[in-house]
């Protein structure tokens, strides 16, 4: 009697030291004897106790870190880059059985693609086109990691370093754009109230009396001041009369 409780205290205990629960996002690679024999879906699941065993596979996006690395662009200038990677487990045996840590391996991957990818791109390309930059990194990465069933889904740059002197340098190069800029602005205003200005001559000149009417009128505008005194030398009048002589009115 006491063999027979021993007998189903033992397969009681086998029972309970097999149970597994995968959870939705997770799939459970079987070995068994250490070789792959089945990808368990999720749900309620048993293993035979030292015979089989269950790798759980989380299949969510992942995202890993690539700490701040230095690379030097097509033009030999030094900078520093960190990015983060984004990506999935699409196949769970062959993230288990090709690659021994498929997380760190993905990194380091990504950090030698980075390094390629900058070293293949001047300066300027790097930082105007980053997005692209970033694209061409997730592709080369990708295509690699296929094998190990992973699936990159993304891949960004967060931050670029540049040398202190560079920063001064670009900085400046900034300043002198806005200058330009600016000058170009005002010399374009002037032209147009240059333009307009003799727009406006042209019309009071070609109008009987335009211009004398635009003289009393400035006159009138201005501030009387007792210690300022305003002298016209000749009527305006006379000034029309000699505008027409020189037309041969």
């Amino acid at each position: 009697m006491l063999g027979i409780y021993t007998t189903i205290a033992i397969l009681f205990f086998l029972f309970l030291s097999g149970i597994r629960i995968i959870d939705q996002y997770q799939r459970g690679v079987i070995l068994t004897f250490g070789k792959y024999t089945s990808t368990k879906s999720p749900g309620f699941r048993w293993v035979f106790p030292l015979v089989q065993r269950m790798i759980i596979v989380d299949l969510r996006i992942t995202t890993v870190d690539v700490p701040r690395q230095e690379a030097i662009t097509k033009d030999n200038v030094p900078v520093g880059v960190n990015a983060v990677v984004y990506f999935r487990v699409q196949k769970p045996e062959a993230a288990v059985l090709e690659v021994e840590d498929y997380r760190y391996a993905v990194s380091q991957y990504a950090l030698a693609a980075l390094r390629d990818i900058i070293g293949g791109v001047e300066l300027d390309t790097l930082l105007i086109e980053r997005e692209k930059v970033s694209m061409e990194i997730k592709q080369m990465v990708d295509t690699e990691t296929d094998p190990w069933g992973i699936d990159v889904t993304a891949i960004k740059m967060q931050d670029i370093e540049l040398p202190a002197g560079m920063k001064r340098t670009m900085a400046a190069q900034a300043e002198a754009e806005r200058e330009k800029r600016a000058i170009i602005i005002r010399s374009e205003g002037e032209v147009a109230a240059a333009e307009n200005l003799r727009n406006a001559a042209e019309l009071l000149a070609s109008a009987k009396g335009g211009l004398a009417l635009r003289t009393l009128e400035t006159i009138d505008n201005l501030q009387p001041d007792p210690s300022k005194t305003v002298i016209f030398a000749l009527p305006i009048e006379i000034l029309e009369g000699f505008r027409r002589l020189t037309k041969g009115e």
